[in-house]
């Protein structure tokens, strides 16, 4: 351009940073314009900035770098294997008569939550720890029974999460580092105590899974391992995304695949037919059936980066109905909260959002793994089941890949063109790109005894996310 003058005379071209009408009202004028979605780092807090202007001397951002590439080599690489089926008080560290465990960060009786209120004092007549619910309600109070979360005893429990010393539990071991994780059976959908139901069907219910379900696993597992090892968890999760599950929400192929698996050893097992028909019938009438496993391989999976110096990434996020706990690898066993989430969602005939509890459940390790929210891209009729629109559950993936440090190579997602899922959640990104981590679950009724009322979807709250950064930082200074 040879002059100022040309500026006013020559054809306009236009980029617009930000706001999106802007760019509309330039087009509106017959003007050519490129768009481009920016918006400033971390919304344009000041504190969060410097925070992360301190991690960007470049020794220091080649530590992180480092470790956060062996943080997701671990979970990538982890072989989740079911290897038995067992009690809890028999295989959990630290499990006894008087421990409840639950899901999400610790909290006391008082800060409970309805449904992990009702899963606890059911849990405590099964055990035969009182006799109606009053006294459940009394003993639970009284100080006499620990309440603990399931995270701290390497378990994991959907929605309340309740773990009994009495129920059984998947044993899955990570066969790439030597560690196991626990996961109770899945009860099914609706009235049940993992969302807070707690009368006497719910009961009688967890009694038949401890007397029948529980051992006739136990045997057709011990077959397996005999035979081929276990079962690979991992091998069922990836092939159950490449047929439109995506492990959380969504479990219809990898339950079937489960089940296909399961059959033959439960055939060669000593049981009787009755028995096999019963637990077959009981496991294909519920297509969660394999939540729960790929819960404990999810833990398997995730556990070995606890700890892991210099990385800053998720290796832990949880919600117990009042609160969301993350941890970060570097950060060790330190629980970051803040306020849980209300999901939006869709419910059951009578329910609205004015009965629905607080975000509940463990199950969000199968986000920090790379499945669940961050693979609803592979699951797009998961939206008849939690609300929403197919494009929307690429939409959410799609973001997903902006918050995490890398992709997994072996879980991929076909209307990406088998790209992998978002694996390695860095609160580096999340905090600089102001994208808070993409959840679907279940909607427990706030009140407990009455069970599960819906399915939904929402965001981790960005408060936690921003005190690990502050205490990541410090590791540096």
């Amino acid at each position: 351009m040879d002059s100022l003058a040309d500026l006013f005379t020559a054809p306009l071209k236009v980029i617009n940073l930000g706001l999106y009408t802007f760019a509309e009202s330039i087009r509106m004028q017959g003007v050519p314009v490129q768009h481009v979605n920016w918006k400033p780092p971390a919304d344009g807090n000041t504190r969060i900035v410097h925070l992360l202007d301190s991690l960007n001397e470049p020794s220091v951002t080649r530590r992180i770098e480092d470790a956060n590439r062996e943080a997701v080599d671990r979970i990538i690489n982890a072989q989740p294997v079911l290897v038995d089926v067992r009690r809890a008080g028999d295989v959990i560290p630290g499990m006894h008569r008087e421990l409840i465990l639950h899901a999400g960060p610790p909290v006391s009786w008082d800060n409970m939550c309805g449904p992990v209120r009702g899963a606890v004092t059911g849990a405590l007549i099964y055990e035969g720890l009182a006799e109606n619910m009053e006294e459940a309600e009394k003993r639970a109070r009284s100080g006499s029974i620990t309440f603990e979360p399931c995270h701290h005893h390497q378990t994991v429990g959907p929605m309340a999460g309740v773990v009994s010393a009495s129920m059984y539990v998947y044993v899955v071991k990570n066969e790439s580092h030597g560690n196991e994780a626990y996961c109770t059976l899945n009860e099914g959908l609706g009235k049940v105590l993992r969302f807070g139901a707690n009368d006497s069907d719910v009961i009688e219910r967890l009694r038949w899974m401890e007397h029948v379900l529980g051992p006739a696993l136990n045997l057709a597992i011990q077959t397996a391992v005999r035979h081929d090892g276990g079962i690979n968890i991992k091998d069922l999760t990836a092939r159950a995304l490449m047929m439109g599950d995506e492990c959380h929400n969504r479990n219809v192929a990898a339950t079937s695949l489960f089940i296909k698996a399961l059959i033959p050893f439960l055939l060669k097992s000593d049981l009787g037919k009755n028995v096999i028909q019963e637990v077959i019938s009981f496991l294909a009438a519920n297509d969660h059936s394999f939540l729960n496993l790929s819960m404990a391989a999810c833990k398997a999976s995730t556990d070995p980066i606890l700890g892991l110096k210099n990385s800053s990434i998720v290796s832990t996020m949880t919600r117990n109905g009042t609160e969301l706990g993350i941890r970060v690898a570097a950060l060790g066993d330190a629980w970051y909260t803040a306020p849980a989430g209300m999901p939006r969602g869709l419910y059951f005939a009578g329910f609205g959002e004015h009965d629905s509890c607080r975000d509940l459940g463990d199950s969000t390790v199968s986000e920090v793994a790379g499945i669940g929210g961050f693979a609803m891209a592979a699951a797009p009729a998961i939206v008849t089941f939690v609300g929403g629109s197919a494009n929307e559950a690429i939409a959410y993936t799609r973001e997903m890949y902006e918050i995490c440090f890398a992709e997994h190579s072996n879980y991929l997602i076909p209307a990406l063109d088998f790209r992998g899922t978002p694996v390695g959640m860095d609160i580096r990104l999340i905090n600089e790109r102001a994208i808070f981590p993409f959840i679907n679950t279940g909607i427990a009724h706030k009140d407990p005894g009455i069970g599960q009322i819906g399915a939904g979807i929402l965001r981790a709250p960005r408060e936690c996310f921003e005190k690990a950064l502050e205490d990541f930082c410090d590791l540096f200074r």
